[in-house]
């Protein structure tokens, strides 16, 4: 979610957060589309693909109780460096 005073995402990043979305989810392999969760806010480049439960799920999400993580042994820069993998493919 943006907030009102964000610089606009230009159209590079817009392609790349849309590759980003038709990825696999990085921890869990779960089929697109993917969300894009930014490591950092506003760097659209850092964003990495998760599927609903990863990304905001309460038990397994990064914006939870991140179990599906550890089980993983992930963190984010690893789950970053699965999705870069998979663009460059």
């Amino acid at each position: 979610m943006r907030t009102k005073n964000a610089k606009a995402i230009t159209t590079g990043e817009s392609a790349h957060l849309g590759r980003v979305k038709q990825l696999p989810c990085s921890i869990c392999d779960a089929p697109p589309p993917s969300d894009a969760h930014h490591i950092k806010q506003g760097c659209h480049f850092t964003a990495v693909a998760l599927c609903k439960d990863c990304h905001q799920g309460s038990f397994n999400g990064w914006h939870g109780q991140k179990r599906m993580w550890s089980v993983m042994k992930l963190d984010e820069v690893s789950a970053l460096n699965i999705t870069l993998k998979r663009l460059a493919a």
